[in-house]
């Protein structure tokens, strides 16, 4: 999973209307076709292109691991397949701006400061809707800046600062961050790692890869189970009512990824069809062949 991922120990983000509403202003399609020449796919799993990643509605076997959960975790969860919002990439998404604006009001977000900032009252004061894009990588300044320019739209100001990697490194340690882009990468055997990612015992850990802030102990009990799953069909069912609780919680805005594999081969270049049951696009073995001679 490539994503915009929040850091929730941020009160900005802590409210779930909130992190959904900004998806919104995220235009996808218009930005693979003007950036990527529409080669990539909207990523909607933290599994995907695997057996683990959650599609439809939850299965007869996914009930009995979510049901226990019901009315604390999404009801999305038990209604609908979890998809990232669309446009039709003409760069006119006016509908789901008005959508974003609705959400954000639901939120409490209903006051405009003299900049056009939303903002809602607190204990503390003005808290209003800003945060900080922080990345080490320049390569996603043209998707970034679009999204932030949707997002001043509907009242939402949202900067994009780029810094050397070791202070990266360092600020993600510390967890010192609004938003960053990054990737969760999954195994096909998911197990105690998955602690790491969502625990709640390394929500505080300095250098953890819980970067999301997750602490939410129906979450643990999930990754519990997975690590305890009795067989491959156990596993994938229990990494799957993962994948949809975390999904419908919009810790992330899911980005994209690449649906196929990228091969340069050389002509002059030769391999067995076969050789000892091993696909021959992997094996070692190779020689170089004549060069087709040349009409007089």
């Amino acid at each position: 999973m490539q994503a915009f991922i929040y850091n929730i120990r941020r009160p900005v983000f802590q409210n779930k209307k909130v992190r959904e509403a900004l998806a919104y202003a995220f235009d996808f399609e218009w930005s693979n076709k003007q950036f990527a020449f529409g080669d990539y796919t909207r990523t909607n799993s933290y599994f995907e292109n695997t057996e683990l990643a959650s599609f439809g509605l939850p299965s007869v076997d996914e009930l009995k691991i979510l049901e226990p959960y019901r009315g604390k975790i999404p009801d999305e969860v038990f209604t609908a397949e979890y998809n990232p919002p669309k446009t039709d990439g003409s760069g006119k998404m006016r509908e789901n701006m008005r959508t974003a604006i609705k959400m954000l009001e639901e939120a409490g977000f209903t006051k405009l400061d003299k900049d056009g900032i939303r903002y809602i009252e607190t204990d503390k004061g003005p808290q209003r809707l800003e945060f900080e894009i922080l990345q080490y990588e320049s390569s996603f300044e043209r998707w970034v800046m679009p999204f932030i320019q949707n997002l001043e739209k509907i009242g939402v100001k949202a900067t994009f600062r780029i810094v050397d990697s070791a202070q990266y490194q360092n600020r993600l340690n510390e967890f010192d961050y609004d938003m960053i882009i990054s990737t969760i990468q999954q195994s096909d055997s998911p197990g105690n790692e998955q602690r790491e990612f969502w625990g709640s015992e390394k929500v505080d850990t300095p250098g953890s890869r819980n970067n999301i802030g997750i602490k939410d102990p129906i979450i643990d009990e999930i990754i519990t189970q997975i690590i305890h799953a009795t067989s491959r069909e156990d596993l994938v069912t229990k990494t799957r009512a993962l994948d949809r609780v975390l999904l419908w919680n919009h810790y992330v805005i899911p980005m994209w990824h690449y649906p196929k594999w990228r091969i340069a081969y050389w002509n002059t270049i030769e391999r067995p069809e076969k050789l000892s049951n091993t696909d021959p696009l992997i094996t070692y073995s190779w020689w170089s062949k004549e060069a087709t001679p040349k009409a007089p």
